[in-house]
């Protein structure tokens, strides 16, 4: 299976494996932020598809015409668990956690935070070949832990520990599906062959 940084278009690298965001960071950083057609890019999104998730709420809207780090982390986030959630449960998972997506003050965990988060849980658990339920809360649990700094609201910490695990099987099913459906074009592609 090609590996992925989660939510993007863009393989796998080391310098992602601890804070996969900081690979995309300096990039919005230096242009102040990216266009419509630089983020596509980046996520494998049809822009209608961004524009349609900001018109229903799930995203704030761009500055101008540049999405800046809120924007472009939430789309990530959405667009990591859209091929095995439907959008609205994703959009009621978000607000489970943070609230209202342009209101930060009631925030649990900075989605930049959440992000590098859930996909150093998702390498490691890639690393060892682990993705069965009592692997997944443990690390989710010592992640949690050893970032307990960076949650705003500790009282809701159990409500990360729900949405993580969610977020994160919801993650390597859509991937699973996906081999699915390749395996699956092979063989059809081969009886096609066969049938000629």
């Amino acid at each position: 299976m090609k590996r992925s940084i989660p939510g993007t278009a863009m393989e796998f690298s080391e310098q992602a494996r601890d804070f996969a965001y900081s690979v995309i960071a300096p990039v919005i950083d230096a242009t102040g932020g990216l266009t419509l057609s630089q983020l596509s890019k980046l996520t494998g999104l049809e822009g209608s598809t961004i524009q349609n998730w900001i018109k229903r709420g799930w995203v704030a809207s761009p500055d101008g015409k540049k999405y800046l780090h809120k924007q472009v982390i939430r789309i990530l986030l959405i667009n990591m668990l859209r091929g095995a959630l439907k959008l609205d449960d994703i959009a009621k998972l978000m607000v489970y956690v943070n609230g209202d997506v342009v209101d930060t003050s009631d925030d649990i965990i900075d989605d930049d935070v959440w992000y590098n988060i859930l996909c150093r849980i998702i390498f490691t658990a890639e690393d060892r070949g682990a993705f069965d339920s009592e692997t997944i809360k443990k690390l989710i649990a010592a992640e949690l832990d050893s970032s307990s700094s960076e949650i705003h609201i500790h009282s809701d910490e159990y409500k990360l520990h729900k949405a993580m695990y969610v977020m994160i099987m919801a993650y390597r099913s859509s991937c699973l599906r996906t081999e699915a459906e390749k395996g699956m074009s092979a063989i059809l592609d081969e009886m096609s062959e066969d049938s000629k």
